[in-house]
């Protein structure tokens, strides 16, 4: 069965971030919990949440018996001059979770979509109060999506050097360390009369290599970026819903964001779906009877009603003390297992936040999201029924929040045995 399935999607399915020619992709035919079960039935422990998105496992009961539901209430309606109750509770839900400055959402498709309007609303708030700031600001290293926009405040490298000359300017800066934040500051203040906004993903740089910093320091480092009119941009699309530790990462920082985006975990990892929140002092800004000062961007399923049925359902589990509960212990099994690694040959930089813990596997050079030992260190795994997708020879734990403890034990005992063995 399995061949059947590679020939018939080979001949009509263009995978994403792959060489067609050269790559194989591994026929799924469901899942469960933590697992994901290929068309021979060979089970395979999902340590990587299916691109980070899956927050509770697979075939989740609840949110499909809530999907269900909505399907047979309200599945479609146009969000543009209509407005339903699973978005309106789904936006109060979440509003009462984050900074209180946070006032008000717009939905969008994911998380570039979410990141492409959080940019629009700085660029236009700027234009819409008189004044033209129009540079953004980033961190090196980071990641936004792979729309233009998001793309543009994103690291540049071969997988945008097609696009180079199409990508509008950024002042890019090193993420915050004790030691850096003054020439940091310099940095900002030479720029600050034409900054925008600053966008950046807090505490994690996840598609960057899982780079990890401080709290204090970004929060240091947005308190000075907001006392220079600079509009603060949290994308969270990553490290939001309990990745980190906290329901998300702005419960650590001291410091408030003016805008803040939000996917992947956002359904549970059940359907697509984007949000971007944003302050009141943001919102009036386009708030008028001057239509031209709306905000003209919109998506045709904006706020779909099933991708908000989703995400209420899985906002009910992760808020669960059971689902709490297994993140800390998820948490600490990462920070024993940091320790395990640590001064190992082979082991470079480890680091852990939350649910999630990296490392640089040792290659003799840096980390290098091109590395050859990818894929052996990809296709390893597999063989012991462990989908890890390494980035590069950065390899990275990020489990569901069901995983079982016997699981999470597997992953550390066969990823200590590749160390010990170099068996590639």
């Amino acid at each position: 069965m399995r061949e059947q399935w590679v020939k018939r999607d080979v001949a009509v399915n263009w995978h994403p971030y792959s060489q067609m020619k050269t790559s194989f992709h591994l026929p799924i035919a469901r899942g469960k919990d933590a697992y994901l079960y290929d068309t021979d039935g060979k089970a395979y422990l999902d340590m990587v949440s299916s691109w980070w998105v899956t927050l509770h496992g697979h075939a989740n009961t609840y949110i499909a018996e809530k999907v269900y539901e909505q399907l047979l209430c309200l599945e479609q309606v146009i969000f543009a001059g209509f407005t339903h109750e699973p978005a309106i509770t789904l936006s109060e839900r979440l509003l009462a979770l984050l900074p209180d400055n946070q006032n008000k959402m717009f939905y969008t498709d994911n998380g570039s979509t979410a990141v492409e309007v959080a940019l629009k609303m700085c660029i236009q708030y700027w234009v819409n109060k008189g004044k033209k700031k129009t540079k953004i600001m980033a961190f090196t290293g980071g990641y936004h999506g792979d729309t233009f926009g998001a793309m543009s405040v994103s690291e540049r490298g071969q997988w945008t050097a097609p696009f180079a000359d199409m990508l509008f300017e950024v002042l890019f800066i090193d993420p915050p360390t004790a030691q850096n934040l003054p020439a940091l500051k310099q940095q900002i203040v030479q720029h600050a009369d034409e900054l925008a906004c600053f966008i950046y993903e807090p505490l994690v740089q996840g598609a960057g290599g899982m780079l990890m910093h401080e709290p204090q320091h970004l929060s240091q480092l947005m308190d000075y970026c907001s006392a220079q009119g600079i509009l603060l941009i949290q994308d969270e699309v990553f490290v939001g819903f309990g990745r980190t530790g906290t329901l998300f990462a702005a419960d650590q920082l001291d410091a408030q964001p003016d805008l803040m985006c939000f996917s992947k975990g956002l359904t549970g990892g059940t359907m697509p779906m984007g949000m971007t929140s944003c302050s009141d002092s943001v919102y009036q800004m386009f708030y008028s009877e001057d239509k031209t000062r709306a905000l003209f961007h919109g998506h045709s399923f904006t706020a779909s009603p099933i991708a908000c049925a989703a995400s209420l359902a899985s906002l009910d589990l992760l808020l669960d003390p059971l689902t709490r509960n297994k993140i800390q212990q998820i948490s600490r099994s990462h920070q024993e297992f940091a320790r395990a690694l640590t001064g190992r040959k082979g082991v470079r930089n480890v680091r852990q936040h939350g649910t999630i813990i990296a490392f640089d596997w040792d290659t003799g050079g840096g980390a290098d999201y091109f590395n050859q030992i990818q894929s052996k260190l990809y296709q390893a795994f597999l063989e012991k029924g462990i989908i890890l997708r390494p980035l590069g020879n950065v390899l990275y734990i990020l489990p569901p929040y069901c995983v079982e403890q016997a699981d999470l034990q597997y992953t550390y005992e066969t990823i200590l045995e590749l160390l010990d063995t170099g068996n590639l």
